[in-house]
């Protein structure tokens, strides 16, 4: 990284892409003999030497388990994990660190909403509005819920460009919707939701509002309380952070009258077998257990790396090389693009004529260009657009207009052989 970037000077709108990859070890690796191209971002970002370093870091000198410790080591890793929750604060600008909850990442985020506030909350007849743009983490919560409860599970459509039907969005509230679930940014196709106007749509009929914030917190600036969510989730792994973390925002008042999700260690004050169990105050009551505390003090770095890059750099970076792969695809015959909303983040998404996505992906590994190939958990919106699979290129802030160039020839040297 350079000097300027590390200490977060850099300017706001020019990416140092050389800087940005030369911390990044893994983007020297050769794949059958070809150097890496690794556009599958939209799964799982890769991890800056600053993140690697930081986990090395905790365990080589404070590994300890936290808050309950009186020791040295205890204290340290205590004040580095608390230390991160007040960095996601700043990050998604929230308006204290208790409405910040640490979690597995996104899927367990929308669980943990699901099985303590919608329990609490929702009843037979109930609706949960979710779009059809959803990944099943953001689907089959709800589903389970319907089972089980008896509520009803609405469905946003959208149009032939992967848009949201607003119009149609307006029309489905009745008083008995209670909660819009929905992504800020398409995995499968990249759409950017209007997630401001739709939290204001939501509350002026009393409902609540979930955005799905995986695919939106590396790319875009990300202000919860300028969106006025109710809840927002994000994943470690999007963000250039490690695995197996992540973050649920709630506002202070929703999260405090909710109930515990999961029992355990860390979320109680007092438990007894004589009087009722009472527990910890908001965030520690959703966070039973010893937690992934390397992992959450990683992300803690991992954010930092990316203000000190500058998110508008990013985003400005990505969307040129969006527009860079989606000219040089569209030249290609029998290529369709699926998802061609006037608002996208860094995601291409297409299917070619007479081949099969999976057999693209497997003979475009071997000239070393990783892609996504399958449904990307978004079953329901690849059925509409009658599909099964696509391919998926997704950009980071490491990539280059010249990967872009190889992975289109690859991509032509590919369809030539499978068609």
């Amino acid at each position: 990284m350079t000097e300027l970037a590390t200490q977060g000077v850099i300017d706001t709108r020019v990416l140092d892409v050389a800087g940005v990859r030369a911390d990044f070890p893994i983007l020297e690796r050769r794949v059958h003999g070809k150097p890496l191209v690794y556009l599958d971002n939209a799964a799982t970002s890769q991890t800056p030497r600053q993140v690697i370093e930081t986990l090395s870091d905790y365990y080589s000198r404070y590994n300890a388990n936290i808050h309950r410790g009186l020791h040295t080591l205890a204290d340290e890793a205590t004040a580095a994990f608390e230390g991160t929750r007040e960095t996601v604060r700043g990050f998604i600008n929230a308006a204290e660190p208790r409405e910040i909850v640490f979690t597995r990442g996104t899927t367990e985020a929308i669980n943990l909403v699901a099985n303590s506030w919608g329990r609490a909350n929702l009843e037979a007849g109930d609706e949960v509005l979710v779009s059809l743009l959803e990944h099943h983490s953001n689907i089959v919560p709800w589903q389970l819920l319907a089972d089980q409860l008896g509520i009803v599970v609405k469905v946003i459509p959208v149009d032939e460009r992967g848009v949201l039907d607003m119009e149609a969005y307006r029309a489905l509230f009745t008083e008995r919707t209670r909660l819009v679930a929905v992504n800020h940014v398409s995995n499968a196709f990249g759409t950017v939701n209007p997630v401001r106007e739709m939290a204001t749509i939501a509350h002026a009929h009393g409902a609540r509002i979930l955005v799905d914030g995986a695919q939106a917190a590396p790319h875009q600036r990300v202000d919860v309380r300028e969106i006025d969510a109710d809840f927002y989730a994000f994943s470690g792994h999007k963000v250039y952070g490690p695995t197996g973390v992540g973050v649920l925002y709630g506002k202070a008042a929703l999260l405090e009258a909710m109930p515990p999700w999961q029992g355990g260690g860390e979320m109680i004050k007092t438990v007894s077998f004589e009087a009722p169990t009472t527990f910890a105050g908001i965030p520690h009551k959703f966070e039973a257990g010893t937690p992934a505390i390397a992992e959450v003090i990683a992300l803690g770095r991992a954010l930092e790396w990316v203000g000190g890059v500058g998110l508008e750099a990013i985003g400005a970076w990505e969307a040129r090389l969006l527009a860079h792969a989606t000219a040089a695809v569209s030249r290609i015959d029998g290529l369709r693009i699926l998802g061609t909303a006037p608002d996208k983040a860094g995601v291409l998404s297409f299917v070619v004529d007479g081949a099969h996505s999976q057999d693209i992906g497997l003979l475009i590994d071997q000239l070393g260009v990783a892609i996504r190939t399958g449904h990307h958990c978004a079953q329901p919106l690849l059925t509409q657009f009658g599909v099964d699979a696509t391919c998926r290129a997704s950009f980071a802030a490491y990539n280059t207009l010249e990967e872009v160039d190889v992975f289109v020839e690859a991509l032509e040297r590919v369809i030539g052989m499978v068609r």
